[in-house]
C-alpha cells in the first residue's frame, strides 16, 4: 500500500501508481509533455517515491520535469483514474490527478529531466489531436470533445 492505493488491486499485481497534474494557464491551455524515448504526450507527473503522498509527488514532479515550485497544498485533487499505461504494456496505471493554474509572469514551465518536449493544448485544439499522439486516457477525452463539437 503506497499513498492509499493497494498495489495488489490488479489480478496480476502489475500496477503503476503515479500523480499527474492538469497545469492550466490563463487562456485555458493545458500543458502536455513527451518524455525522452517516447512518442505520446501526457500530463506532467510521475511515480510515487516511498513515504510520499500523491500531492507531494505531483509537486516534486512539477519541479523536476518543468522547473515549477508549487506547494502540494495548492494542488486541487481531481480524482483517481485507472487506465492502460502509455509505455509499459501489460500494466495498469492508477493516476491521482491534480489541477493547478499557472500565474502569468511568474510560472514559466520549461522541459527538464526526462522531458523532451512541452506542448500547450488549448481547449479548441483538443478535437484536432490525433488519438495515437496521446497517452491512453487522452483518446477518450479527444472523442468526447469531437462529439461535443460536432
Amino acid at each position: 500500500m503506497i499513498g492509499g492505493v493497494d498495489q495488489r488491486d490488479s489480478p496480476s499485481g502489475r500496477v503503476i501508481s503515479v500523480s499527474a497534474v492538469v497545469l492550466t494557464r490563463a487562456d485555458g491551455a493545458v500543458v502536455t509533455v513527451r518524455k525522452r524515448g517516447t512518442d505520446r504526450f501526457m500530463l506532467p507527473g510521475g511515480k510515487w517515491e516511498p513515504r510520499e503522498g500523491p500531492a507531494e509527488c505531483a509537486a516534486r514532479e512539477l519541479h523536476e520535469e518543468l522547473g515549477l515550485d508549487v506547494d502540494a497544498a495548492a494542488l486541487a485533487r481531481l480524482g483517481r483514474f485507472r487506465t492502460a499505461t502509455a509505455n509499459e504494456p501489460g500494466f495498469v496505471l492508477v493516476s491521482e490527478v491534480f489541477a493547478v493554474d499557472l500565474v502569468a509572469g511568474r510560472d514559466e514551465p520549461s522541459p527538464r529531466a526526462e522531458i523532451a518536449e512541452l506542448r500547450w493544448v488549448r481547449p479548441g485544439d483538443v478535437a484536432g489531436l490525433p488519438e495515437e499522439d496521446c497517452a491512453p486516457w487522452a483518446p477518450l477525452l479527444v472523442r468526447v470533445a469531437r462529439e461535443a463539437a460536432g
